[in-house]
């Protein structure tokens, strides 16, 4: 794997591998001693040119049990904000040694560009651009998808059969457009649920159903429904009239929440709005999945960065006890 730039183009056989890849990664994780000397000499760069908390830790987390060097790069406060272009900032990592750049930015594409454009001969993870794509998130919640519905061990299969609904700001939604994708790439079901003004227009070549309505949709018996946070930084528009009248007709409350059956999950990529798409007691309840996203974000993300910078030496990880870093 040269690049992981999106879902879209990822085949089922390189997401099953990076699923279970990621299985060996998540076993190495339950040891006292959690990091692994197989990145040891690399040096990864997280280049995030947006805000992020969560996908940032993960990345830095998934690195350092790897073994290694890790470069945190934030455009406030750097030279980006002076003016320095992509390109500029992309030789200067090149001229660091990167092997690995992870970036995430508000231009949709801009990985992409980052990846072909031969200035840099680093790997290429997408951390989430504009309001294209963010694989790694489709593929944690995929894991986690797989993990809930077949126990322990859950290498090799797919999601054959699986029905996943997903309610929100679709429209502005990197995390909606990756999981479309890959879930369907490994044989779920997808429906959207959404206003229609946070519907995109043209979904012709999307292999989804979309509703509008959130109770028909809960009636249906969906196996997860994953609820999306409103963006309300992207919205230069109003989209629909209030916050309350957003919550009333398309949040996740309580009585919602009670109406799934037993074995539905319910899951959200964070950050929440607590009372807008989501309550409390449905992101707290024991059928949330929200915390076992963030822990398998990291097993996800081990894999990834393995795969991009050591993968070429074997198919499988290398987590031998006597190799540990101690």
């Amino acid at each position: 794997m040269q690049h992981l730039l999106d879902t879209k183009t990822l085949t089922r056989a390189d997401a099953l591998r990076i699923l279970d890849v990621a299985e060996d990664m998540a076993e190495t994780q339950q040891r006292e001693v959690k990091k692994l000397p197989t990145l040891r000499g690399k040096t990864v760069v997280n280049l995030f040119f947006e805000d992020s908390t969560r996908t940032r830790i993960s990345f830095e987390a998934a690195a350092k049990r790897l073994s290694a060097d890790v470069i945190n790069f934030s455009a406030k406060g750097s030279s980006v904000s002076k003016g320095e272009s992509l390109q500029d900032t992309a030789q200067t990592l090149q001229a660091m040694g990167a092997d690995a750049v992870v970036i995430r930015h508000g231009s949709s594409g801009a990985p992409r560009t980052l990846a072909t454009s031969g200035w840099i001969s680093a790997g290429v993870v997408n951390a989430g651009d504009g309001t294209h794509e963010h694989p790694t998130q489709a593929l944690l919640d995929a894991y986690t998808l797989r993990k809930r519905r077949f126990g322990p061990d859950s290498r090799g299969r797919d999601l054959g059969g699986m029905r996943v609904t997903i309610v929100g700001d679709i429209l502005h939604s990197r995390v909606a457009r990756s999981n479309v994708w890959l879930l369907s790439t490994l044989g779920a079901e997808v429906t959207l649920v959404a206003p229609p003004t946070l519907i995109p227009q043209d979904l012709s070549a999307w292999p989804v159903r979309v509703g509008y309505d959130l109770d028909a949709a809960i009636a249906d018996e969906p196996d997860a429904l994953m609820m999306l946070r409103i963006q309300l930084e992207r919205m230069n528009a109003a989209y629909f009239p209030t916050e309350r009248e957003y919550s009333r007709r398309w949040g996740l409350d309580p009585e919602r929440a009670a109406a799934l059956p037993p074995d539905s999950m319910v899951m959200h990529p964070g950050p929440m709005n607590r009372g807008l798409e989501i309550s409390a007691e449905a992101a707290d309840s024991a059928r949330s999945t929200v915390l076992d996203q963030v822990t398998n974000g990291v097993s996800v993300r081990m894999a990834a960065l393995y795969l991009l910078l050591a993968g070429e030496r074997g198919a499988g990880a290398d987590t031998n006890d006597k190799e540990e870093t101690r």
